[in-house]
């Protein structure tokens, strides 16, 4: 679904392991923390060893950290325009989806709507998907899922109409932005066999190993 000539790009970031990211995540923060006037003396000359540390473990494996920091900017740009950006030889099509349906508030025009995210416990416990891995449904009846997450397929028409909304999933008010629009839709199946059921908590027993306190770290676009 997203559009093929935003996603080559040269991102760095991309050769890095889990265990390199998390680290370079982790410098990021000493030193935001060392920048600003918090923690004890005990605690400031422990961030500083820790920083030392993690820095020379990056430059032990071969990693320009400050040229690899240089890039960042421009890199979240690009990575901007490659989660957002739709696919245009999808506009106008009939469409067949599967995915997880989140439950919204009704539009104002009273229908039902849905959203479709391509892993469970997206937008809950994990973050939400790119934008244009995400789509918003406008339903033509008024079914809702039985629970958070239930596997459907919906059929409708895909159309590019980029959309910002922001309604508690779970534990809180998440920021629903999805570039396309699936609408005049219908339910054709629910509760649909996967056969790629891993869940995200594999994901969170695994980051929560991680020197940044258990976050989920994801270095893709």
């Amino acid at each position: 679904m997203p559009d093929p000539s935003v996603q080559d790009f040269h991102d760095p970031f991309r050769a890095l392991s889990p265990e390199q990211f998390d680290d370079l995540v982790y410098v990021l923060r000493l030193r935001s923390r060392l920048q600003q006037d918090v923690g004890t003396a005990e605690e400031r000359q422990m961030w500083q060893q820790n920083l030392f540390e993690t820095e020379d473990a990056l430059a032990a494996e071969k990693i320009d950290l400050d040229r690899l920091l240089s890039q960042r900017e421009n890199v979240i740009a690009q990575r901007a325009k490659a989660g957002s950006q739709g696919n245009p030889d999808l506009e106008g099509k009939a469409a067949t989806i599967q995915g997880y349906a989140i439950p919204a508030p009704q539009a104002p025009n009273g229908a039902s709507i849905i959203y479709l995210v391509p892993r469970p416990g997206m937008c809950s416990h994990l973050p939400p998907p790119p934008p244009n891995q995400m789509i918003r449904v406008e339903l033509e009846t008024d079914w809702m899922p039985e629970y958070i997450h239930q596997s459907v397929e919906v059929t409708g028409r895909l159309t590019i109409s980029p959309s910002n909304s922001q309604f508690i999933v779970v534990d809180g008010p998440v920021a629903m932005r999805a570039t396309f629009l699936l609408s005049d839709a219908i339910v054709t199946q629910a509760d649909v066999a996967d056969s790629a059921t891993q869940t995200f908590k594999d994901r969170l027993r695994a980051a929560s190993r991680n020197k940044t306190g258990g976050a989920v770290l994801s270095n893709e676009n």
